[in-house]
Parts: structure tokens; sequence; C-alpha cells
């Protein structure tokens, strides 16, 4: 499968960088928002290994136990980031804000924190825009929602999500923090790492949805089945399309099969050379469906 990983990469140099720099300003200063935050960003660090790994995985080439390849354990991955995003990240952001709000301190040394929080809001900026960009490579005019939907690769659209989310959260704690600051309100700290909980809560939900359905396998759209059917109905009268099904193996991979109805007076060696056609007509205009299965009907 070829695809680039640039996106993963910018987006964990990244992280292991900020997350170092979150856990410094947050024990120099005792607040509990920057900690959640550091906490965040290496979740995210861990969650682009993870993703890196599913990527290793799913180009080991096929074997007699999976005899159409790994592709699908990057989903499996994918999953798994999902779930970690809120069982590491939106956890320990609950904890520590529950912890301060029981126990309120006012945070010093803001100038750490508005620095750091600074430079993260940069640098996930950065790693945000060269994912849209990869991302958009394949969306061409569709609206954003609807790509992510569409798409069959979690690796672009979970770094989209995960540095959104990080965007939200680094905003979310800067007006907690600002306001904290002038009002001289404690609370508020806590507050914001609350906040970063409930942001990452949500991008978890959405992106354990899309995975799960990925997993468990989708198929080709609706506008490319009508495609293939005027393909086959057009190019090759008589022949018919009973039922198409169709399944992701991998974001490059596609298993497809057909039920056909042929002249009834064709013999089996011409069946034959029609349904080899056929396959290569598909293969041609859609070179994803490398595996093509045919019965006449």
């Amino acid at each position: 499968m070829a695809r680039s990983n640039r996106s993963i990469y910018v987006a964990l140099a990244a992280n292991i960088v900020i997350a170092v720099c979150k856990f410094i300003a947050g024990g120099i200063s005792k607040s509990s928002a920057m900690i959640s935050e550091g906490v965040h960003s290496l979740v995210d660090s861990v969650n682009e290994l993870l993703l890196l790994y599913g990527i290793h995985r799913s180009n080991r080439q096929r074997d007699k136990t999976h005899p159409f390849g790994y592709g699908r354990e990057l989903y499996f991955w994918s999953f798994i980031v999902s779930i970690l995003i809120f069982a590491l990240g939106a956890g320990v952001s609950f904890y520590q804000g529950v912890n301060h709000i029981r126990h309120p301190q006012l945070a010093d040394d803001f100038v750490w924190n508005y620095a750091v929080l600074g430079i993260s809001f940069l640098s996930e900026g950065s790693s945000f825009l060269i994912a849209l960009k990869e991302f958009n490579k394949t969306r061409g005019e569709e609206p954003l929602w609807q790509a992510i939907k569409r798409s069959k690769d979690p690796a672009t659209f979970m770094v989209l999500f995960e540095d959104g989310a990080a965007l939200l959260g680094v905003l979310a704690v800067f007006i907690c923090l600002y306001i904290g600051q002038q009002t001289k309100n404690p609370y508020l700290d806590g507050v914001a790492s609350l906040l970063v909980g409930l942001i990452l809560t949500i991008a978890s939900a959405l992106l354990a949805r899309e995975s799960r359905s990925l997993l468990m396998g989708e198929g080709i759209s609706d506008q490319t089945e009508q495609a293939i059917v005027a393909l086959i109905e057009k190019g090759f009268s008589p022949t018919k399309v009973k039922k198409m099904f169709s399944i992701y193996e991998s974001p490059e991979e596609v298993l497809l099969v057909l039920v056909l109805s042929f002249q009834p007076d064709i013999r089996t060696e011409g069946l034959n050379d029609k349904i080899d056609e056929v396959k290569k007509a598909i293969r041609e205009k859609y070179p994803k469906i490398n595996y093509i299965i045919i019965q006449p009907d």
C-alpha cells in the first residue's frame, strides 16, 4: 500500500517535544490544566506510534492464514487508538480537573504556561495544516466531514482529529488560565482540565465510530457501484448485474463479488472469456479492486 506518512511523523515529533514542555511548565506552575495538556500530547505521541505500527503490520504479504492479506489490521489499531484517547487522555484530564477543583490552588509562573501554550498552538497548528494538506489530496471538492466518513484510510483523518482536538484544548486552557489569573479564581484551572477531557471524549467517540465501521467492513460507495453496473451492462450487453457485494480489506484493496447473468446460449469457453474481460475492465478503471469474484447466474 503506497501512502505518505509525512503527517504522522510531523505530528509525532511535535507531540513529543510539546509533551515535555507542558510537563515542565505544569510542574513549575503547579497547573493541573498544563499537566492534562501534557498527558494529552503524550497520548497523541503513543497514538502516532500505534498508527505507524498498524501501517507496518498491514503491509505484510498475504499467506495461507490470511489469504486476503493483513490490510484490515490497520483498522484494528486505529480502533485501539480511539479507545486510548478516551481511557488515558480524557481519563487523566477528568481526574486532574476534579482533583484540582476539590483542592483549588492558583497557579503561579504564568509566563511559563503562556509561552508553552503559544509554542504548542503554533506546532499543533502547523501539524494540523500539513495533515489537512495530505487529506485534501484525496478529498477533492467534497465537504470535510463527508470526506472523513467516506475515507477508508484512518491514518489520514485520525491525525486531523488529534491535531484539531489539541488546538481546541490549547485554546480552552489558555482562556481559563488567563481568566483565572485576572480574577484570582483557582477553580478555573480545574475547569480547563475538565474541558480538555470533554474535548478528548468527543474526539474519541467520533474516531471510535469511524474505526469501528471500517473494522466491521465497509463497501464501495453507491456511486462506484452504479458506475460498475453501467460499465458491465453497457460494455458487455446483454450481461446484467444481479447482485453486488464489496468490502475494503485495506485502504488500497477491495474485494468485489458479482452475480451476473449472461446470454443463455453462451458456451463454457465463451463464458470464461467474458468473465476475464469483465474483470480486466473493472481493474483498469478501479485499480483498488484487485480481488474480483464473478458468479454466473
